[in-house]
Order: C-alpha cells, then sequence, then structure tokens
C-alpha cells in the first residue's frame, strides 16, 4: 500500500509540474498600463557578505569576474532585445541596452545574514550615501550574497520562486533592485541546470548559474518595474514563463553545455518569452 500511496503522489507531482508548465506556455502575455524601464539602463552590483580569495565556497572571484563580463556584453545583443518586443503606454519599448555602471562592496555583513526588502534597500542606501556608487533614476542595483547568505523573505531558495526584483526608497527617490542569492546555497533550486561539481562552460558553478538568473531578473524589471507592466493572467512574468528552458545547447570545450556566446564567452542562459504573433522562448526575437 505504501509503495502503491508513493506512486500515486509522485503521479500527482508530475501532472502538477506539467499543468503549470503548460499554463506558462499557453497564456499569452498583458499589459497593465504601467510604466516599463526604457533608454538606456546603468546596472551596478554591490557584493554582500564574503567576496575575497579567502572566502572558499562562500564566494569568489571567478564569479565576479564572470559576472562582470556579461554584463558588459549583455547589452543590446539580440538576446536583450527580446525585451523590446514589450512597450509601455506610449509605444516605447524595454530596455534593452545596458551598461555595467561599476561596483562595491558590503564585506561587513551591515544587514546581518537573512536579507528582507527592507534590509536590501539599506544596503543600496548606505553605498549611494557614502558615495560608493551614484544615484541614478536610470539604475539597476544588483545586490548578489555570498553562500552563508539567506533571503527568506524575497523567496530565495524556495521552489519554483523567480529571481527577485523589487523597487525601494532611497533618499525620497524610487531605486530598481535585484537580489540574486548564492546557487552554492541551494543547489538544486538555484541552479540545476548544473551540478555543483561541474562542468560549466566557465568552470565556475556560481558564476555560471548566476549569469542565468541575472537574464531572468533583468527581463523581468524592465519589463514590470512595479508590478503594472507586463505579465500574463497568472502572473507570470517574460522570464518566468521560461524559467529553466535553455532550447538547443552546444558542447564547450569543457564538455558543458551551452546555448549562447556572448563577448568571446560561452553561457548556458534561459530563454526569455518574444512577445509576438509567435510568441514563444527564444534566445532572439
Amino acid at each position: 500500500m505504501k509503495k502503491l500511496t508513493a506512486i500515486f503522489t509522485l503521479c500527482v507531482l508530475m501532472a502538477t509540474s506539467i499543468a503549470a508548465q503548460n499554463q506558462k506556455l499557453t497564456s499569452r502575455m498583458l499589459y497593465h498600463n504601467g510604466p516599463l524601464l526604457t533608454g538606456t539602463q546603468n546596472v551596478y552590483v554591490i557584493w554582500y557578505g564574503c567576496w575575497d580569495s579567502n572566502c572558499s565556497a562562500a564566494g569568489d572571484a571567478g564569479t565576479r569576474e564572470l559576472m562582470e563580463e556579461f554584463m558588459i556584453s549583455l547589452g543590446n545583443s539580440p538576446y536583450a532585445q527580446i525585451n523590446s518586443t514589450y512597450t509601455d503606454a506610449s509605444g516605447r519599448p524595454a530596455a534593452s541596452a545596458f551598461i555595467f555602471g561599476g561596483d562595491a562592496f558590503d564585506s561587513s555583513y551591515s544587514r546581518g545574514v537573512d536579507l528582507t526588502p527592507a534590509d536590501i534597500t539599506g544596503i543600496i542606501s548606505d553605498q549611494i550615501n557614502n558615495f560608493l556608487l551614484p544615484q541614478d533614476a536610470n539604475g539597476i542595483y544588483v545586490i548578489l550574497s555570498s553562500a552563508d547568505i539567506a533571503s527568506t523573505a524575497t523567496g530565495f531558495c524556495t521552489p519554483s520562486a523567480p529571481p527577485y526584483h523589487g523597487v525601494g526608497n532611497v533618499n525620497g527617490n524610487p531605486v530598481n533592485y535585484i537580489f540574486l542569492g548564492h546557487p552554492r546555497r541551494c543547489p538544486t533550486v538555484a541552479g540545476p541546470q548544473f551540478s555543483p561539481s561541474g562542468p560549466t562552460p566557465n568552470n565556475t558553478y556560481a558564476g555560471d548559474v548566476l549569469v542565468s538568473n541575472l537574464a531572468h531578473a533583468i527581463n523581468g524589471i524592465v519589463t514590470n518595474p512595479l508590478g503594472t507592466g507586463w505579465y500574463d493572467r497568472y502572473g507570470f512574468e517574460n522570464a518566468d514563463k521560461c524559467q529553466n528552458i535553455f532550447g538547443q545547447t552546444y558542447l564547450t570545450a569543457n564538455g558543458a553545455r551551452a546555448n549562447i556566446r556572448l563577448g568571446g564567452f560561452d553561457f548556458l542562459i534561459q530563454q526569455n518569452w518574444v512577445n509576438d504573433r509567435k510568441a514563444r522562448c527564444a534566445l532572439s526575437r
């Protein structure tokens, strides 16, 4: 009886997963009349926690370098231009031009080890008010945490929860931000496309996972920054519809899977939802 119950439970879980995926891929995107992030967006990174050379698995320089290369290469790429298929009430397309504006460090764990959205806004405020990063109305602030940091309130490490983006208030002005937790904290949730032991395209598990999670979050924040932009009737944003969908892949020299080459680097990044008559997950329009 226990065996039959286990089989039944597994079948229910599989059916639920298939139904959820069908909801994502068959429902069309809807515009809710709110603003998008348009024009050129400057991306700033705050490395929160331990990211020095002595941090071992908590954080590493290779991840930092790869993330910066990805941010430098992403802007105006065919992949980023998928977002231009989403327009605001004035017909302006969502941003596909991104400039890496620089980074800063919070190695003092200034807001503790389990971050809330209020903590994230506070981290950004500290960097701006200490003149380590500019306050930029066209800025997207990305907080990347080391593996010893949790963020229960943002859904990090919760199965099926997308990478978190939000808007905070610094000095009386809104700031758009993304929070990305370190995938080694929960590999099967945050980075199931790779084994933590490799191989990965650039031989850094955390970096190769985080570039895909960053792409997901950027796609969502430019098309739905305030929760009043583009999403489908189930609440899925563009990149949510393609979460962990990678399409056709190729093998890199070290035997890892990749699906796109940007700036001389191979990456495995999830697809994004193209908002046209042939609505679909893809790596370009």
